[in-house]
């Protein structure tokens, strides 16, 4: 079935340039599209899109706070907040507010059509320039916070480590040479382990704890394996 996708932003040659991405991937179906955050909530609630593509800067309601109203009453709905500022304090709010994921203006196509399939395969919050650019500004944990005894095992926090720098679960299964179902097992374990519920919340807890080091590119040749 088709993502059916409802595409946010003030500016008309914005929106236009992002249906012609989506239109040259069958996955994707633009249901609608919206010129604010206010226009975006009523379209929310009347069409259910399974993914909303949403500006950041609106002038009538921005869409920070558009995503925040949205996923208060559909939780179940993804959004992927888009900008041209790469800005990791507009992430770290997009995250806040519930986003499912944050996509750079300046992109190439070919990356906007890879991440949102991610996003719909809930494989990704974020793309990997950006997920490196965060693990660099968070200061590390507390050594203390460090210490408390890790309920992961060693692959599991190798996997950890791959997923909080922005990779897929196909991206860690071709690194690591195992099947992408051994990845999302893997995933649901920690998951389960920490009690978290998705990703977004995997990864932050990671990187609070000084679990993940923006140390190398996830697209170095296999082999190379991330730090313990």
């Amino acid at each position: 079935m088709k993502a059916r996708v409802l595409v946010v932003d003030d500016n008309e040659l914005a929106r236009e340039g992002i249906c012609d991405i989506l239109s040259e991937d069958e996955a994707f179906e633009v249901i609608g599209t919206a010129s604010g955050g206010r226009e975006a909530i009523a379209m929310t609630e009347q069409y259910m899109p399974d993914l909303i593509l949403m500006d950041i800067g609106m002038p009538d309601l921005d869409g920070l706070e558009a995503t925040r109203t949205i996923k208060l009453r559909f939780p179940y709905i993804k959004i992927v907040l888009v900008t041209v500022s790469d800005d990791a304090a507009y992430l770290f709010e997009a995250l806040k507010q519930g986003a499912q994921g944050f996509l750079l203006k300046n992109l190439s196509p070919s990356t906007w059509i890879e991440y949102l399939h991610a996003v719909l395969n809930d494989e990704a919050m974020f793309s990997s320039e950006l997920a490196m650019q965060i693990l660099r500004e968070i200061p590390a944990a507390p050594k203390s916070a460090r210490e408390d005894e890790q309920p992961l095992t060693a692959r599991e926090r190798e996997i950890l480590q791959w997923v909080a720098q922005g990779m897929t679960n196909r991206e860690v299964a071709e690194v690591l040479e195992i099947s992408d179902q051994t990845v999302k097992n893997h995933l649901k374990n920690i998951m389960h382990k920490l009690q978290l519920e998705n990703r977004v919340q995997l990864t932050r807890y990671a990187v609070e704890r000084g679990w993940v080091k923006a140390k190398r590119d996830h697209r170095d040749p296999k082999g190379h394996r991330p730090q313990k």
